[in-house]
C-alpha cells in the first residue's frame, strides 16, 4: 500500500536507479547480489535492485530458489 509519502519519493531524473519490481518506479535503496550456481561461476553477482516496499519479496523470491547471496544497501555498491 503507498501512501502520499511513497508518491514523493518517486524519482525525477531519468538515471536514477529503481526498484527491480515489475512496475515499480521507487527509487532502489537495495542491492540484492545474487547468482544461479546452475549457470554462474560461483564468483559471478547479479543484481537486482529494491526499494524498502519490496525487499523482503525480491529477497524472498531468489532466497527460496538458493541463489541470494547478500543484500547491501544501495549507497555502497560498488560499480
Amino acid at each position: 500500500m503507498r501512501n502520499e509519502d511513497d508518491e514523493q519519493a518517486r524519482p525525477t531524473g531519468p538515471h536514477e536507479a529503481r526498484c527491480s519490481r515489475r512496475g515499480c518506479a521507487l527509487p532502489a535503496r537495495w542491492a540484492l547480489r545474487w547468482n544461479n550456481p546452475r549457470l554462474h561461476t560461483p564468483e559471478r553477482r547479479k543484481t537486482w535492485l529494491a526499494c524498502d516496499e519490496h525487499r523482503a519479496y525480491l529477497t524472498s523470491f531468489l532466497d527460496v530458489r538458493g541463489f541470494l547471496r547478500e543484500t547491501v544497501p544501495f549507497e555502497d555498491l560498488e560499480d
